[in-house]
């Protein structure tokens, strides 16, 4: 309802939604709610093509699991290994470089959604 049907913005705010819920919280429980919501926009006929909507929900996803400490379980494991071997990251220092970049490579992905799916 909130986007009327129109594709673009519908995948803008999947990718973006997706990308900062996925650097609070682990991509998986996110990516299992939106899976359905998806896939009844497909049946309702609300969007003919839903795949650019799958591409902006894996992007997001992913992505956005880089913008947090604790958004991906590959972040949790480095920061182990890195206090292990004496150097303590903090969630703050983490966040102060990581999440800026996550921002960057969404917006990147936002592009290369407009190159392949333009509509």
């Amino acid at each position: 309802e909130i986007t009327k049907g129109q594709v673009l913005a519908t995948r803008t705010i999947i990718l973006w939604l997706s990308a900062l819920a996925s650097s609070i919280v682990d991509n998986i429980p996110f990516v299992a709610v939106m899976i359905p919501l998806i896939q009844e926009m497909g049946h309702f006929g609300h969007i003919a093509n839903i795949t650019p909507l799958w591409w902006s929900l894996a992007l997001g996803a992913c992505l956005g699991g880089n913008g947090t400490l604790v958004g991906a379980a590959a972040n949790v494991i480095v920061a182990g290994l890195s206090e292990r071997n004496g150097l303590t990251l903090s969630f703050v220092r983490y966040l102060k470089v990581a999440f800026p970049l996550m921002l960057v490579s969404i917006a990147i992905a936002q592009v290369y959604l407009l190159i392949f799916y333009f509509r």
